[in-house]
């Protein structure tokens, strides 16, 4: 995955505020990489309504 591509939401792995749960099935752009846990890279995602959140790897897919 790279900056700027689109990417669509496909699951959540954890319990998300309604904001975010709004987000699933939508598509956004990667805006930039963040480090998670330590154990994996995360991805921030932004919307068409301006609304940026992350996402791990394996919550989101690339649009084509």
């Amino acid at each position: 995955m790279e900056i700027g591509q689109k990417v669509k939401v496909y699951r959540l792995r954890d319990r998300v505020s309604s904001d975010v749960a709004k987000k699933l099935g939508k598509v956004g752009s990667i805006k930039d990489y963040k480090m998670t846990d330590g154990s994996g890279v995360g991805v921030l995602v932004v919307f068409e309504d301006s609304f940026a959140t992350w996402f791990f790897e394996d919550e989101i897919k690339v649009v084509q």
